[in-house]
């Protein structure tokens, strides 16, 4: 009560002299009393209140109609401070989700963070983008012993910390794989198991798992639903698509993968990504996948690296600079 008469006291000395004087002195104080209330979270009926009390302090003759004036703004203020508190609240709950998406953001980095291996006669180009703070694409790369390469990529149906989840649990699974599974068709069968076991059934995970053997210039591979990549022949200078088929993981417990193979020769490339590359948009219009392989060969005189980010560059130029889905490309090119 003391500090509500301590306010009304101020108010109505401030306000009275700034009706006498009408001085800029009256309205810095009035400013620093604004900070106040704010500081001390006074809702807005509050302070209609305030000044109702001031002014009949102030002018206790004043007439009627300016007395029901007040008290029906006082009315519209207490439904605006409702209002404004229920705001405030979610945007203070937003604020803290958006925190929690950061932290998730970071540490889906931390945990999916993968190497990309030096292999003798390989060139290896990657990159891999995020349409918004969390993926839900992922890459990995697990080099063997005999120096092959697996190479894995993988696009969940499902965005946001789900996902996030998902894609740390198909990484911890696959480097807890021994090293005696790392042909491609048992790699989707082992995982096939895990999502099945472990993830709720409204979300999907397509993947394509590769392995690459640099001295049979062989590449077996396998596919769990997920995009088909393409083969680039440099002794004609032209496309295949790398077909494969299989089912999408964690559907039925005991699905079988088949596996495939294909040479590698001199100068070929594999090319493998997700439908954030092949889907990508020019307005409202989807972009054709021979545009997709004429950019990709307008760059293929580069190395990997710089070929796979110019690509990048034009097709984020293409969508002004806004992602509509996660944009994940691998490039190998055989050197010897």
């Amino acid at each position: 009560m003391e500090t509500l008469n301590t306010e009304i006291h101020n108010y109505r000395n401030l306000l009275k002299h700034y009706i006498q004087i009408r001085d800029e002195q009256s309205l810095y104080g009035a400013e620093q009393l604004s900070k106040a209330f704010i500081k001390d979270n006074v809702p807005p009926e509050e302070i209609i209140n305030l000044h109702i009390r001031a002014m009949a302090e102030l002018y206790p003759d004043s007439p009627d109609h300016f007395q029901d004036s007040m008290n029906f703004l006082l009315e519209v203020m207490i439904s605006y401070g409702i209002a404004h508190q229920e705001y405030r609240s979610l945007r203070e709950e937003q604020s803290e989700l958006k925190s929690e998406i950061a932290v998730a953001a970071n540490m889906q980095d931390t945990l999916l963070t993968t190497t990309k291996p030096e292999v003798d006669g390989l060139d290896i180009g990657v990159v891999s983008v995020p349409a918004h703070q969390m993926s839900g694409d992922y890459y990995h790369f697990l080099k063997g012993e005999d120096d092959s390469l697996g190479i894995a990529v993988a696009d969940v149906i499902g965005k946001g910390i789900p996902a996030a989840l998902c894609m740390s649990m198909i990484k911890y699974s696959m480097d807890s794989l021994p090293e005696a599974t790392m042909s491609p068709k048992t790699i989707l069968k082992n995982l096939n198991r895990v999502v099945e076991r472990n993830v709720d059934s409204s979300m999907f995970i397509t993947m394509f798992y590769a392995q690459f053997l640099p001295y049979e210039n062989k590449l077996w591979y396998a596919s769990a639903g997920h995009e088909p990549g393409f083969h680039y022949d440099a002794a004609t200078k032209t496309f295949e698509e790398i077909k494969a088929k299989g089912l999408v993981l964690g559907v039925t417990p005991d699905t079988d993968y088949r596996e495939y193979e294909r040479t590698i020769d001199k100068g070929d490339m594999v090319i493998l990504l997700t439908d954030g590359v092949t889907e990508c948009r020019q307005g409202d219009r989807f972009i054709e996948t021979d545009e997709v392989l004429g950019v990709i060969k307008q760059y293929a005189d580069l190395p990997a690296q710089e070929m796979v980010n110019k690509v990048y560059k034009h097709f984020e130029r293409m969508q002004n600079f806004q992602l509509r889905d996660d944009f994940t490309l691998i490039v190998l090119r055989k050197e010897v």
